[in-house]
């Protein structure tokens, strides 16, 4: 299940305590301190993954902690360091959390980016490390640290090269299923497609990745319908394919107000470059509809039929020059 927004309780690992030891051997009548310190606590990281698409193991996997050092014993041994803890988040995850009252963003979009969000709590000095030329026997040790304790925002933004836009049922997750080996829902009624979702373009040395979003219509970015809970997903492409179902009766119409929404939501969305693709051309359509977007950047296929998408697939592989990955 597809899952873009997520909150996680964090809490990193307890200091040991230090030991309060002497050495006690027969014929050792002064054998002096012997605590060893207490092992720090675990720390908890953020590790980013190309190999997750959903921050979905987080839905019921809310509290989440390092372990903690143990006590030093006698005999001057430490003890052990607490296990770190390493959480693995999506690329494209924004981590949001507060600091010494101050809010912090990260985002994450590389692979196997990794940072620390709360340090494991310092072990504590056992009574051997107190010891000097004036105080032969310390009775003294310190406890250890506790460890930090974070509220984590995370969201997630897919990262993808091309976003699939359009209205709902006008095709797009047939052609996602035809460009790439994506199986997504596909019917022949509005809103199939309830989450986005990701395929990847094969042509020769190249694959570029695709996100087929949710359809869109008039008030998204407002909340009508799914929403704008996706529309943030295709901030991050470099291109987006507009996808304008030929057999309905207002084409030009649903061209706007899609980018219209856009536009309402982020002018930088606005701005982004896109292909028009006139689907369904297998059904009867006027001559008077092509004409209608003869000064637009578009190509006319049927997803259904596969018509025309050896032609799309080209044009988008020029797009990609050189193989991003």
């Amino acid at each position: 299940m597809f899952l873009d927004k997520a909150k996680i309780y964090i809490k990193s690992g307890k200091g040991g305590d230090g030991c309060l030891s002497f050495r006690r051997e027969k014929y050792i009548p002064f054998g002096g301190p012997n605590g060893g310190n207490g092992g720090d606590g675990g720390s908890i990281y953020l590790k980013s993954s190309n190999m997750l698409q959903t921050l979905y193991d987080f839905r019921y996997r809310k509290h989440l902690k390092a372990g903690n050092g143990q006590p030093g014993k006698g005999r001057n041994q430490n003890g052990k360091k607490g296990d770190d803890l390493v959480i693995k988040i999506p690329c494209g995850t924004i981590v949001s959390y507060e600091e010494d009252h101050i809010k912090k963003t990260i985002d994450l979009t590389e692979h196997e980016q990794t940072i620390c969000l709360a340090k494991g709590g310092k072990g504590g000095k056992g009574n051997a490390h107190f010891a000097t030329s004036t105080n032969r026997t310390p009775r003294i040790f310190q406890k250890g640290k506790p460890g930090e304790e974070k509220e984590i925002d995370l969201e997630l933004k897919l990262i993808a090269d091309i976003g699939i836009i359009g209205m709902p049922n006008a095709g797009k997750s047939t052609l996602l299923a035809h460009l790439t080996a994506a199986k997504p829902a596909i019917a022949n009624y509005p809103f199939t497609t309830l989450h986005p979702n990701l395929g990847v373009i094969e042509y020769t040395d190249r694959y570029i990745t695709i996100a087929d979003i949710p359809g869109l219509i008039a008030g998204a970015h407002k909340g009508v319908g799914l929403g704008d809970d996706f529309l943030k997903h295709i901030e991050r492409t470099k291109f987006l394919i507009h996808v304008i179902d030929l057999s309905d009766s207002e084409p030009i119409k649903n061209y706007k107000i899609i980018n219209n929404e856009l536009k309402q939501y982020s002018q930088k969305l606005a701005e982004k470059k896109q292909l028009l693709v006139l689907n369904k051309i297998d059904l009867a359509i006027p001559q008077k509809t092509f004409e209608s977007f003869e000064n637009y950047d578009s190509l006319a296929i049927s997803a259904a039929t596969g018509q025309g998408l050896a032609i799309l697939k080209e044009k988008i592989a020029k797009l990609f020059p050189h193989n991003p990955y």
